[in-house]
C-alpha cells in the first residue's frame, strides 16, 4: 500500500469517526433519546461518541506525524 492509498484510508476512517460523532450529538441534543429511552439511550448517545472519538483522533495524529516527516524530507532535500 502506498502512502497516497493509506492517507485516503486515514481520512475516510477520521471523517467517518467525525460523523459517528456528530450524530451521537445529534441523538444526546436534539432526538433527546436518554429522554425516551432511558439508560439504553445513553449507552448507544455515549457508545456512539465514544467510538468516533476512537476512529478520528489516532488518525490524526498518525496524519501530523506524516506531514512532519515531509517538511523535514523537504528541508533535507533543499539543503546545499
Amino acid at each position: 500500500m502506498t502512502d497516497q492509498q493509506l492517507i485516503r484510508v486515514l481520512k475516510v476512517v477520521m471523517f467517518s469517526g467525525f460523523a459517528i460523532f456528530i450524530f451521537g450529538h445529534y441523538l444526546w441534543a436534539f432526538a433527546d433519546l436518554p429522554a425516551k429511552m432511558g439508560i439504553k439511550g445513553i449507552i448507544i448517545v455515549a457508545g456512539c461518541c465514544a467510538f468516533g472519538l476512537i476512529l478520528s483522533l489516532p488518525t490524526k495524529i498518525y496524519l501530523t506525524m506524516l506531514l512532519m516527516k515531509w517538511e523535514d524530507d523537504v528541508k533535507k532535500s533543499s539543503k546545499p
